[in-house]
């Protein structure tokens, strides 16, 4: 098999494995009553120091804005966020995780810990270490090797 052909068939792989990853990723979420994409977003409100705004959340999950403001809806209707006034700039509004929210990262955490698990299942531990520095190097590659 040619070089292109090898690349052809690992990038089929990877796709094919990063759709498995979201159906089972996706299974572990619904006892929780929670998205992907709400997932990811409460987990990036989380992060923040101090409430962010709509607009960081789009900046950092590389969305476009109306992306951010349905996600919240979905959250602040679950009880999971809450729009927050800036004290600083009355037009502006920030997102803040409820108590509720901040129960439901703990859900998300053993959410996400078991559809690993289940992905992972087939592999040695030496096997995951490998994928783990491979995976890496794909994720985060050297400056080198940037476009």
């Amino acid at each position: 098999m040619s070089a292109p052909d090898a690349d052809g068939l690992l990038a089929e792989q990877l796709l094919r494995l990063t759709r498995r990853l979201h159906r089972i990723q996706k299974q572990h979420l619904e006892p929780v009553g929670i998205t992907p994409a709400q997932s990811r977003l409460l987990r990036t409100v989380a992060h923040y120091d101090s409430p962010p705004r709509m607009a960081d959340l789009a900046a950092r999950l590389e969305v476009v804005p109306r992306a951010v403001t349905s996600l919240v809806d979905g959250l602040e209707a679950g009880g999971r966020v809450r729009r927050v006034p800036d004290p600083t700039n009355r037009r502006v509004v920030r997102i803040e995780l409820t108590d509720e929210g901040r129960a439901t990262l703990g859900e998300l955490r053993s959410a996400r810990r078991a559809a690993a698990e289940d992905i992972l299942a087939p592999l040695t531990g030496e096997q995951r270490d490998v994928l783990g520095g491979l995976l890496s190097a794909l994720v985060d590659p050297a400056p080198e090797h940037r476009c």
